[in-house]
């Protein structure tokens, strides 16, 4: 039975390593390899202020992450560490959506039920500390999950990456508290 945890620094490199498997392997029907690299290079990977925040698990099985992601407080809608840019600044619960962060399955472990144990988790942590509303940008393999968790695609738009790249997304919405 897989295990859910608080990620600690001690596993961003297990992390790293399974964002760049998920990255690679789940997204092959929906981008193209440019793509899912550039995005992988630029966009994906671990946000180290939802470790600081203790809002970033993992599950387990034994020693292995077979899954990662969060929930946020933050601005950054999305982005690991080598993305952002300027001050992440709080939310406030009674007016903003918390964010849903970063989510990657190790393909080894996909359709296991892993993403939506991370989503009820990270749903119930968001709702404990006052968020009414989730938003998140979702990459086109992610979309089916999120859209399978109540959420609604509220815009659609292409992401500019180094190289002349674009990369589609999806901003998605879900209320948690009516």
């Amino acid at each position: 039975m897989p295990d859910l945890r608080h990620a600690v620094s001690a596993d961003i490199p297990a992390m790293q390593a399974l964002i760049a498997r998920s990255a690679i392997q789940l997204s092959v029907s929906f981008y193209t390899q440019e793509q899912a690299q550039a995005l992988l290079e630029h966009v994906f990977g671990v946000d180290s202020q939802l470790l600081a925040d203790q809002t970033y698990y993992v599950i387990t099985e034994g020693e292995q992450i077979l899954a990662c992601g969060g929930w946020s407080k933050r601005k950054t809608l999305f982005g690991g560490d080598q993305a952002k840019q300027g001050t992440d600044n709080e939310l406030n619960p009674a007016t903003d959506a918390a964010r849903i962060r970063a989510f990657f399955v190790d393909p080894a472990a996909a359709r296991r039920g892993l993403g939506s144990m991370l989503m009820r988790h990270c749903t119930e942590q968001a709702q404990a500390a006052g968020f009414r509303v989730l938003e998140l940008a979702s990459t086109m393999p992610g979309e089916p999950l999120y859209l399978a968790s109540g959420f609604e695609v509220i815009e659609r738009f292409s992401l500019s990456l180094p190289g002349g790249i674009e990369a589609p997304l999806s901003r998605m919405r879900k209320q948690i508290v009516a």
